[in-house]
């Protein structure tokens, strides 16, 4: 049951790759999948949190397929990725995974919340009381936060 879920993660991730992508749902849940019964250190916290850390793990597997591809065609072939319009920050438009991973870490260093909380929207699949409920907080700050969130990263990622 966890395994066809994150699976279906994993085909929602590369769905909004760029045609031609390299990386498999399956290769993608395999991966994210043995680390996840690797993490020894979590206590999780349900099934919320559970999958929250797997949205992660799967996020960085691509951010690090990415720089692979990239460093192998030295500096070529930049991994594209369009997000669905209820939580792109520039409804519509492709971005480069590499970007937004950029982007994230640096709203990480204006607010750990929002940043985890855009990670969460980005990659995860969960809604927003979901996600509230996986940051310790009411649905309506998350609400607000991601207002905010989503203009900073309009204004980063338009530059």
């Amino acid at each position: 049951m966890v395994y066809t879920e994150l699976h279906g993660l994993a085909e929602r991730y590369l769905r909004r790759e760029a045609e031609g992508h390299t990386l498999q749902p399956t290769a993608l849940v395999n991966e994210a999948y043995l680390r996840l019964v690797d993490q020894r250190r979590v206590d999780w916290q349900g099934r919320t949190h559970f999958f929250a850390v797997g949205a992660k793990i799967m996020h960085r597997l691509l951010i690090d397929h990415g720089r692979n591809k990239k460093r192998a065609k030295r500096g070529g072939g930049w991994l594209r990725i369009t997000l669905a319009p209820e939580v792109a920050p520039l409804a519509g438009v492709e971005l480069d995974a590499l970007a937004v991973h950029e982007a994230i870490e640096k709203l990480a260093e204006l607010d750990e919340r929002q940043a985890r909380l855009v990670q969460l929207r980005f990659f995860s699949g969960l809604s927003m009381a979901e996600i509230a409920q996986a940051l310790g907080v009411s649905k309506r700050t998350a609400e607000g936060d991601w207002t905010h969130a989503r203009a900073w990263l309009k204004r980063f990622l338009s530059t």
